[in-house]
C-alpha cells in the first residue's frame, strides 16, 4: 500500500528523525566495511540483528499507517461480512479503523493478494477494535519477516556473517518493518524460504512457499519466473504439486470468502502505479522535463530489456534475483522505502557484490522518503 498519503505527522521532530536515521545508516555501512576486513561469528551478527530489528517494537507505529489499512481491509471482511475487493473503507465510516488508516485510500479496494487478505481477517478478529493491538501484530509479523530474511540469506550465502549483517543490521528495515508493519518482509522471507527448501531438496515445500509468496503480492512472480527458466534449462526437478496444492487451497478459500472479486486486486494496484510516487525514478525523469508518456516507455523498455537479459542469464545457469529486485526498484512507478527489501536479502543470499552495492544505493536514496519534514 502506498504511503505518501495518510502517514503519521512527525512535526518538528521529522528533521531530527531523519538526521538520526542517516547517522544510523552511516554506522551500518561502516560496520559492513569492517565486517569485510575481519570475520565475526555468525551468532554475534544474528544477536545484533535481533536487537536492531526489534527495538522499534517498543515504540508506536512509525511514519506510515499502512498497518492500520491492512487492519481496515481485514475488518471489512471479518467484522462487516463484506468484500474488501468490492467494498471500500468509505462504506464503513464508523469502523474504528476508519480514522486510523490512510485517508487517501478510503475510496480504494484492497490491492493485496488473497493470502494476505485472509491473514488480515485473522488479525482483525484477534485484535478486535483495538488499533494498538492490530498495529502491534502487524509490526511483529513484519519484524519476524526481516529476521527470517536475515537467517535464510545467511544460510544460502557463502559469506554468512556478512549476508546476515547486510540484512539484519539495516536501520531502514528496522523503522519500516518493526516500526511500520509493512508486509513486504513476509513475502521476501517466503521467497528465501522457497530457495532454501529447494537447495535442501524439499521441492514440494519450496513450491508451497512460492505459492504463498505470490498470493501475498505480485513481486515474487518475477523471481519465480527466473527460477523456473533456470530449472527448465537444467532439467532440475521442481515442486509442481506443492505449488499447485497450496495455490489451489488459497484460491478456493479466497473464492469462498470473496467470490472471484479477489482478482480485482490488480485494478487498483495498476491505478496506484500510474499515479507515481515522488521518489520513483520514472518520476525523477519527469522532473527533468521528460513527458510522462516518454518516461513510461523508457521504464517499460528498461524492465523488459532487463528481464530478458536476466532470463538469458538464468537459462545459462546463473539466476540473479538480487539484480532482478534492483531492476524492479529502478523501474516501478511507485517506489517506497520498504520496497528495498525486494533486493537486499536476495543480493545477500547470492553473494552478488554488484547487486549488494546497487541495493544499498537504493536504501541510501530512499532514507528521506515518507519522513515528514
Amino acid at each position: 500500500m502506498p504511503a505518501e498519503g495518510g502517514r503519521a505527522d512527525g512535526g518538528s521532530l521529522g528533521t531530527l528523525f531523519l538526521v538520526l536515521l542517516v547517522l544510523a545508516f552511516a554506522a551500518y555501512l561502516a560496520a559492513l566495511a569492517l565486517l569485510r576486513q575481519r570475520r565475526e561469528a555468525l551468532r554475534a551478527v544474528l544477536i545484533g540483528a535481533v536487537v536492531i530489528q526489534l527495538i522499534p517494537l517498543a515504540g508506536p507505529l512509525l511514519i506510515s499507517t499502512d498497518a492500520w489499512t491492512y487492519w481496515e481491509y481485514g475488518r471489512i471482511a471479518a467484522i462487516h461480512d463484506a468484500d474488501p475487493y468490492v467494498d471500500t473503507p468509505n462504506e464503513f465510516p464508523d469502523d474504528p479503523a476508519y480514522d486510523k488508516a490512510g485517508a487517501d485510500w478510503r475510496d480504494t479496494t484492497s490491492v493485496y493478494g488473497p493470502a494476505f487478505t485472509l491473514l488480515s481477517e485473522l488479525v482483525a478478529v484477534v485484535s478486535g477494535s483495538s488499533a494498538a493491538a492490530a498495529a502491534w501484530i502487524f509490526k511483529v509479523l513484519a519484524a519476524l519477516g526481516v529476521l527470517a530474511c536475515t537467517v535464510l540469506a545467511a544460510r544460502l550465502a557463502r559469506d554468512k556473517p556478512y549476508a546476515a549483517a547486510l540484512v539484519g543490521w539495516n536501520p531502514l528495515f528496522a523503522i519500516h518493518f518493526a516500526g511500520g508493519g509493512h508486509n513486504d518482509s513476509i513475502l521476501i522471507a517466503l521467497t528465501l524460504a522457497a530457495l532454501t527448501l529447494a537447495a535442501a531438496g524439499r521441492r514440494q515445500l519450496a513450491g508451497a512457499a512460492w505459492a504463498l509468496a505470490v498470493l501475498i503480492k505480485w513481486v515474487p512472480l518475477v523471481f519465480f519466473a527466473l527460477r523456473a527458466v533456470a530449472a527448465r534449462a537444467s532439467g532440475r526437478r521442481v515442486g509442481h504439486v506443492g505449488f499447485a496444492v497450496t495455490a489451489a487451497a488459497i484460491v478456493v478459500l479466497a473464492t469462498w470468502r470473496y467470490g472471484v472479486d479477489w482478482l480485482r486486486s490488480f485494478g487498483p494496484l495498476a491505478r496506484n502505479a500510474a499515479e507515481q510516487s515522488s521518489y520513483a525514478l520514472p518520476h525523477r525523469l519527469e522532473q527533468l522535463g521528460l513527458p510522462h508518456d516518454v518516461t513510461f516507455v523508457l521504464a517499460a523498455a528498461a524492465l523488459v530489456g532487463g528481464l530478458a537479459w536476466l532470463a538469458r542469464e538464468a537459462h545459462r545457469g546463473r539466476v540473479r534475483l538480487g539484480l532482478a529486485g534492483c531492476l524492479l526498484l529502478a523501474t516501478t512507478p511507485w517506489l517506497t522505502p520498504w520496497y528495498a527489501i525486494w533486493a537486499v536479502p536476495l543480493a545477500a543470499a547470492e553473494d552478488d557484490r554488484r547487486a549488494q552495492l546497487i541495493s544499498l544505493g537504493f536504501c541510501a536514496y530512499l532514507l528521506p522518503q515518507a519522513i515528514p519534514l
